[in-house]
């Protein structure tokens, strides 16, 4: 099947449902400045494309000029230089992520509640809530339905991919982008995916794909056609036949509406100017340590392992961490933790970027996900 999916999908009476919200950044943004509609957006850092940071987000309109997330501002600007430039806004966007997932919990699939599985600003899973009656349901004009409640909402448009689980539709998001409905279910798999690189798999980055490569899989079909045995033998006895499921299109998930319980938190600064100094790196490091340590008294628990991450002038990047004789929250015990993790970097040119990240001790119960 090509092109948009019809209402005779047909299948197994499970469905689930991925939406995702199209351009988000750029289209809250466009909300707020209608008169940028139809221009190219750039979302990122500060909004000033001379100072070193990448693209958040890009409107549609920005993106046919080859600007991509994670891109160089500076870059963005040589491959559009008309494009608008907007300082990120996290607390607009948290709100508006907010009302989107309300407005998805609120849903009535034929009368029946729904679950959702909320992965981050501007996606998530739907699928039926159990126990809702084993009945014959058209998922796509519930996509529809998705669609619409979603933009009386939020004024924010989506796309949606239907599948017979996640994994499915997750991957047919993207064919249907944007403002579109797209299906791809077990009958389809092979014919939708088969010839694709196994990169284009939920699950499969790069790294993966060229290990995949080695063992002369390069195609979704090869990998689902596998010998299971030698893929446990290159990539791990579960994650081996685990990537073996990912080329059949088998995901045995539930959708999940247990809310997400962060394990660690972390920030990462880019420097305008590359820091040579030893003392003022220092002074950095304890900086930054201290505004993970407010992110983690918000969460009521402490730390128990530092980490540490350094990218030099050339992008060299090296990760350091260390587990600390007893969990704490107190900010000075913390910020002499990381900065001793400095004397385990060498550093052989200037620094243009540090990051800190603090795992902090499960919550009574353990993790619900």
């Amino acid at each position: 099947m090509s092109g948009e999916a019809t209402a005779a999908v047909g299948g197994p009476p499970r469905w689930v449902l991925h939406v995702d919200l199209d351009q988000f950044l750029a289209a809250v943004e466009i909300l707020r400045r209608p008169e940028l509609a139809g221009l190219p957006v750039v979302v990122g850092g500060r909004g000033d494309p001379e100072e070193r940071a990448v693209v958040s987000t890009a409107s549609y309109e920005a993106r046919a000029h080859g600007i991509r997330s994670g891109m160089p501002l500076r870059t963005a600007r040589k491959k559009c230089p008309e494009a608008v430039f907007l300082p990120v806004d996290f607390p607009v966007y948290e709100a508006k992520s907010t009302a989107v997932m309300d407005a998805l919990k609120a849903l009535r699939w034929d009368g029946d509640p729904v679950d959702v599985e909320v992965l981050g600003w501007d996606e998530a899973f739907v699928g039926l809530r159990p126990g809702a009656a084993q009945v014959a349901r058209d998922p796509v004009a519930f996509a529809r339905q998705i669609h619409a409640e979603v933009l009386a909402a939020t004024r924010l448009h989506c796309s949606v991919g239907v599948g017979n689980n996640k994994l499915q539709a997750k991957i047919a998001t993207d064919f249907g982008k944007p403002r579109g409905v797209y299906a791809i279910t077990d009958d389809t798999w092979f014919a939708e995916m088969g010839e694709r690189p196994t990169r284009a798999l939920w699950g499969v980055g790069t790294k993966i794909e060229r290990r995949l490569a080695v063992l002369g899989i390069d195609t979704v079909a090869q990998l689902a056609t596998a010998d299971v045995q030698v893929l446990a033998e290159a990539l791990g006895p579960t994650m081996g036949p685990w990537y073996h499921r990912l080329g059949r299109g088998v995901d045995t998930s539930a959708v999940d509406p247990t809310p997400w319980v962060a394990r660690a938190h972390g920030r990462e600064e880019t420097f305008q100017a590359d820091l040579d100094d030893d003392a003022q790196i220092e002074a950095q490091v304890r900086r930054i340590t201290g505004r993970v340590v407010d992110d983690i008294d918000a969460e009521g628990r402490p730390a128990w392992r530092v980490g540490l991450k350094v990218r030099d002038r050339a992008f060299q990047t090296v990760n350091r961490s260390r587990k600390l004789p007893a969990p704490t929250s107190d900010p000075v015990v913390l910020a002499d933790a990381v900065v001793a993790l400095l004397a385990k970097v060498e550093r052989k040119r200037p620094v243009r970027l540090i990051g800190v990240r603090l795992e902090m001790v499960e919550p009574e119960g353990g993790y619900p996900r």
